[in-house]
């Protein structure tokens, strides 16, 4: 290499922000998408490690006030038939169907356990939906970006061709910007789908363990029931 061209070379200036101020149109356009998807990834993570933790709080402090030995009618008549938390929202909907399946002789009406069974179930499936709310945007944003990526570098690695092709010069002073501009894209998708996959793994884990503990606490209080009205 001349002297000429490596003096070139290093004038250039190769920091991420020269690099995007350089980049075409549709390569910046397409690094400002990966950039706001990967800060709306990382939003979501953080709301749902807060939402998570909220929602194992909450399960342990009813779980010990369902199993303190207050009469399950009084415990009802604190929290309320709109209760703010999960695990007290799914024990509402089975207490108001057990009440409401009384009659006015104090008799139950028939088929009682299988509605409060399905009356649990609704609400332990809109639960469901609230804690996965938002894990979709993970799963897009950690599947689409190294494409979307992809297609910003093919397309800058076109148009260094296509300025090559213009000046007629293949020194490394022509060649490298555009190259490096064109892999920026690449390395941003990639920065931005690999956090998003990581922690979709992480939070659908969690959110099938929390879900589950619904579920048994459900089947418990359903086993509760079935004894009384056994009884």
């Amino acid at each position: 290499m001349d002297q000429s061209t490596l003096a070139s070379a290093q004038e250039l200036d190769f920091s991420l922000l020269a690099l995007f101020l350089r980049a075409s149109l549709t390569v910046k356009f397409v690094m400002v998408i990966l950039i706001f998807a990967s800060f709306w990834s990382w939003s979501i993570i953080f709301r749902k490690f807060l939402v998570f933790r909220a929602a194992r709080s909450e399960a342990a402090a009813f779980d010990q006030a369902f199993w303190s030995g207050e009469p399950l009618d009084e415990l009802f008549d604190q929290i309320g038939q709109n209760p703010e938390g999960p695990s007290q929202r799914i024990f509402a909907a089975g207490m108001l169907e057990w009440r409401r399946s009384h009659r006015q002789d104090g008799e139950l009406i028939a088929g009682a356990q299988s509605r409060i069974d399905r009356s649990m179930d609704v609400a332990i499936a809109k639960e469901g939906e609230r804690l996965n709310a938002g894990l979709g945007v993970l799963a897009t944003v950690g599947s689409t970006s190294p494409f979307i990526g992809l297609f910003g570098t093919v397309w800058g690695i076109k148009a260094a061709f296509e300025q090559i092709a213009i000046s007629q010069n293949t020194a490394l002073s022509v060649v490298a910007p555009g190259i490096a501009e064109a892999l920026v894209a690449t390395a941003i998708g990639l920065v931005a789908a690999i956090p998003a996959v990581i922690f979709y793994n992480k939070l659908s884990g969690d959110s099938d363990k929390i879900t589950a503990g619904y579920e048994a606490f459900a089947d418990e209080f359903s086993t509760i029931l079935s004894r009384q009205l056994d009884a």
